[in-house]
């Protein structure tokens, strides 16, 4: 490049006959090595797009998730990629906003031509991209959306985590059995997709296990001011709180119920899972309690290797819930496109919808008819300022 610099500044600098001949034989070279490379590059790689929420409000989700797809995408090449060829992964941040993921869907299909889409897992995220991913006709699998009405979107959508009916039914049970609770008062996000359906799992299975809901007040995603809510609640005296929301606005409900004076158990779900829980709500979380779909606690070989390869990896961080579910969608989806023996979408989704068993990180992948993943929930406590094992609850 800096030869190319120097000839248009003084082209007389150089031969006559280097300028009119060895220079453009030269030039048409390195023209023909850069096409031919780049071709081969195309015709090597099988592009795979993820979309993420790599920085904003759920950030802890998204680089979890992304740091789990990662690792699956570079085990995938270093045994030698899928079909005889190495997976490209082209991420985008839809930096926690609605409706970027649609836009990043359409995107990574119509502009990367990916084969497949990874993500997401906030549920209304998801569903916008999936939309989009119905339309084109371009198989999508999300880690860890577990609201049912992302994969009723479309045939081509498809999930690596239990759903919320399940997960519901779940934390309604434990809120019964362990906790003792009868009375539950329910803090739902009703800009949330995920906090409304859970929600409504989890009233239901509880109000069947003879259980009183007896208040149900409601936030916006974003909020930070939760004591009118709070003080009502504390009013009903209710044996424990189920927030079914996410992280953020679950730390800062916590602080403040403890705040108000408040020593009753606080719950959720996974929406839960994240560090920032407990730098977010330091000592007024211990104790709380959520679910989640495993545990690095766990003694199982395929967590444990992978609890050493994603530390190894990510500077000594241990992998949450949403990096293992990360790290078995990309499985899922690689395991599809071999079977299906080509990169053909139709194909790739028949491969998916007929995946059984497939080990993974948080256990055993089978897809269903409504293409979704059965799977165990664990439930986890908030103990001297760590995330311990408490149970596992089978489906």
């Amino acid at each position: 490049m800096q030869i190319f610099r120097s000839a248009r500044k003084n082209p007389s600098s150089f031969p006559i006959d280097f300028m009119s001949v060895r220079f453009r034989t030269l030039l048409s070279a390195l023209v023909a090595s850069f096409v031919a490379v780049g071709c081969s590059r195309d015709q090597s790689t099988l592009k795979i797009g993820e979309f993420a929420s790599l920085t904003g409000k759920e950030a802890a989700f998204g680089q979890s998730s992304h740091k789990g797809t990662v690792l699956a995408i570079e085990d995938t090449n270093a045994a030698g990629g899928v079909l005889g060829k190495k997976i490209t992964l082209i991420s985008e941040d839809n930096q926690s906003r609605p409706g970027e993921s649609a836009t990043i869907a359409k995107k990574l299909i119509t502009r990367e031509k990916v084969i497949a889409i990874l993500g997401e897992v906030a549920s209304s995220r998801s569903m916008e991209a999936a939309s989009v991913a119905q339309q084109f006709k371009i198989p999508m699998v999300s880690p860890a959306s577990t609201n049912p009405k992302v994969t009723e979107i479309g045939d081509y959508i498809f999930r690596v985590c239990f759903i919320d009916p399940f997960q519901g039914t779940a934390l309604a049970k434990f809120a019964r059995q362990d906790l003792k609770a009868k009375r539950v008062a329910v803090l739902t996000s009703v800009s949330s997709a995920y906090s409304v359906g859970l929600g409504k799992y989890f009233k239901e299975r509880f109000l069947a296990d003879g259980g009183e809901i007896v208040l149900e007040p409601s936030y916006s995603e974003g909020d930070k001011d939760f004591k009118a809510q709070l003080t009502a609640i504390k009013a009903t005296a209710p044996d424990a709180i189920f927030v079914p929301g996410y992280y953020t606005e679950a730390a800062l409900i916590c602080k403040q119920a403890r705040d108000l004076g408040m020593t009753l158990p606080l719950f959720g779900g996974d929406g839960w899972e994240a560090p920032e829980l407990l730098s977010l709500g330091g000592k007024a979380v211990e104790g709380t309690f959520y679910s989640t779909h495993y545990s690095s606690e766990s003694p199982s070989e395929a967590v444990q290797t992978f609890v050493k390869k994603f530390k190894a990896r990510w500077n000594g961080e241990t992998p949450d819930a949403m990096a293992a579910l990360g790290y078995d969608s990309a499985l899922v989806l690689v395991d599809a496109i071999k079977r299906a023996g080509a990169t053909d979408a139709a194909k790739i989704r028949d491969a998916l919808a007929t995946t059984k068993n497939l080990e993974g990180v948080t256990g055993k992948t089978t897809i269903d008819a409504k293409r979704n993943a059965s799977k165990a929930a664990v439930v986890v406590e908030v103990r001297n300022g760590a995330f311990r094992f408490v149970k596992s609850v089978e489906p």
